[in-house]
């Protein structure tokens, strides 16, 4: 709080600090059916995740997906669950990810306070706002922990901030951090993490793919950036690398509905180079800061699957950068650089 002298009555005013929140994309909080029916129902009823017209849309999902789906995907979770702390390890991840920022910016001297975030679940974007303003952080950083831009993912979470703000008396200031694709520090911490984690194989794969979360082909040309970020992403990392488009290769995974989505899709790569004779590839996933449900289990588990049962004999998961030395070093030189004339 401020030095400053007050009329007697005076509400009491914390003000005069810096927040940042790190926003991740979301977790049910238990693989139950309730808790992943709130979880799917909250991620897909917004509207720039499905932008279908409700009217076709929600009697789909009310009727058919929120009744099935919940069940399937709960499953999908417990084979990932963190169940030491009985969580996601999106969740653990992000938590970490927080307190290991925290400790690299320091405090400040009690000016600067580091929070994380999920745009669907808990903790909410709105309650933790709520919680830095209150802390008196009359200045938020928002970082949606999306490299690549997109309307599904980075535009929402702005989108529930501005939601957020409408009903704060004293809004804090706040800036967000654009996409981070094409930053050198994130590029060079992906191929260094690539480097590492093929030194410890007793193998060198024929191929990597870099796979990405889809977006239907319909929100690519209406002119959502998405597919070039993520298209970039991968063009820089085979300069650093020093690898050519053969060796590295852009997929695309996660599609959900009847629309065609971005392509080539990465299952179908997959089982379609362990037909053709490919016999050792690894798969990594750049657009995901931590690993998840989508890394975890859709290509550690699934997709190594499908390339052994088709052919392929050596398949591994290169681990997202999530808190680990390189990881944190993009987060914070992110911050910092967006914190530039705040702290």
């Amino acid at each position: 709080m401020r030095d400053v002298h007050l009329p007697d009555g005076h509400p009491k005013v914390k003000t005069g600090k810096v927040g940042v929140l790190l926003v991740n994309l979301g977790t049910p909080d238990a693989t139950t059916y309730w808790p992943m029916r709130r979880y799917l129902r909250e991620f897909l009823s917004d509207k720039r995740v499905i932008e279908w017209p409700k009217a076709v849309w929600y009697p789909i999902l009310y009727g058919i997906v929120l009744m099935t789906r919940p069940g399937k995907s709960g499953k999908a979770y417990e084979e990932i669950w963190n169940n030491e702390l009985n969580e996601s390890p999106l969740r653990t991840i992000t938590r970490s990810q927080s307190d290991k920022l925290a400790g690299m910016m320091g405090t400040s001297d009690g000016k600067l306070h580091v929070d994380w975030a999920m745009r669907y679940g808990n903790p909410s974007i709105r309650s933790r706002l709520e919680a830095l303003r209150e802390q008196g952080c009359d200045r938020i950083l928002v970082f949606p922990l999306y490299p690549q831009y997109s309307a599904t993912t980075t535009a929402t979470v702005n989108d529930e901030v501005c939601k957020a703000l409408l009903d704060m008396r004293w809004q804090p200031a706040i800036r967000t951090v654009p996409p981070y694709h094409d930053d050198p520090v994130y590029v060079k911490a992906l191929a260094e993490s690539v480097k590492r984690h093929l030194d410890t194989l007793d193998f060198q794969p024929d191929v990597v793919l870099t796979s990405y979360h889809g977006i239907p082909q319909s929100y690519f040309r209406r002119g959502d950036p998405y597919h070039c970020h993520c298209h970039k992403t991968t063009r820089l990392m085979r300069d650093v690398l020093g690898w050519d488009k053969e060796k590295l290769q852009t997929t695309f995974q996660s599609r959900f509905g009847p629309e065609e989505w971005l392509q080539p899709y990465t299952d179908k790569t997959v089982e379609q180079m362990a037909k053709d004779g490919v016999k050792k590839i690894a798969v990594m996933n750049p657009g995901f800061v931590s690993d998840c449900l989508e890394t975890l289990e859709e290509i550690a588990g699934e997709a190594g699957e499908i390339f052994e049962e088709n052919g392929g004999e050596h398949f591994t998961h290169i681990p997202c950068l999530n808190d680990s030395d390189l990881g944190m070093k993009v987060i914070d030189h992110i911050v910092r650089r967006e914190l530039s004339g705040w702290i």
